[in-house]
């Protein structure tokens, strides 16, 4: 398959600018659609107009739903598989609400515990000056709105007091979940960072499991 033929300037920007700070691949199932299919409509959220998800373009199993979870993480723990590309939010009696998420190229690098130590509503986007020396071509600050790459919503991981640099946000490009797609942090469907962002209090403990790549090392 080729390429979409054609990216509006909105993408160009949210391709340069993911929060991984590295340009976007494309999963196979996207590459031969018009990016405009993968929406559907829009809504209204804080004063901020979002073009919603046409979830009928979406493979079911990326999908948000309940399943059978086995873990030895206590209820409210949410834990990210990155090698099979799923955030779950730990519920009781060996349940789960799992969504289908996003993941980093260089995401296997990083894995461990962390805290939800901080919570935002459409945030601003400001690259970390590690970032601009590899890409220096990044704008310095990003406002908060639909055409920011982390979406509607950032929960910011941190341990022991300390941001970790990476977050779990939304995307303005609903193709790229189930795939690795940037450097480090976890993206989610608009729609499905704001429902986590409601059942995830500050102090929330995230567990991302060792990716594949990165066992034995």
């Amino acid at each position: 398959m080729t390429r979409e033929k054609a990216l509006t300037r909105r993408q160009l920007v949210a391709g340069a600018i993911a929060a991984g700070g590295v340009v976007l691949s494309r999963p196979a199932t996207a590459q031969t659609v018009d990016p405009s299919a993968y929406f559907a409509g829009s809504a209204m959220d804080n004063s901020m107009v979002y073009r919603k998800t046409n979830f009928a373009m979406i493979q079911p199993v990326w999908r948000r739903q309940l399943v059978k979870y086995y873990s030895d993480e206590p209820p409210g723990t949410v834990v990210v598989d990155t090698n099979h590309h799923f955030l779950y939010l730990i519920f009781e009696n060996k349940t789960a609400l799992r969504y289908g998420v996003g993941v980093g190229l260089e995401g296997f690098q990083w894995f461990g515990r962390a805290e939800i130590d901080r919570k935002a509503a459409w945030p601003n986007w400001v690259p970390p000056p590690e970032m601009l020396k590899r890409r220096p071509d990044l704008p310095r600050f990003v406002a908060g709105g639909p055409d920011n790459p982390l979406g509607p919503r950032a929960l910011y991981l941190y341990r022991n007091g300390t941001d970790l640099g990476y977050r779990i946000h939304g995307t303005v490009e609903p193709w790229s979940i189930g795939s690795d797609v940037s450097s480090g942090c976890i993206r989610m469907f608009p729609e499905d960072v704001m429902d986590l962002y409601q059942r995830c209090p500050i102090g929330t403990r995230v567990l991302v499991l060792k990716h594949i790549a990165a066992r034995g090392a």
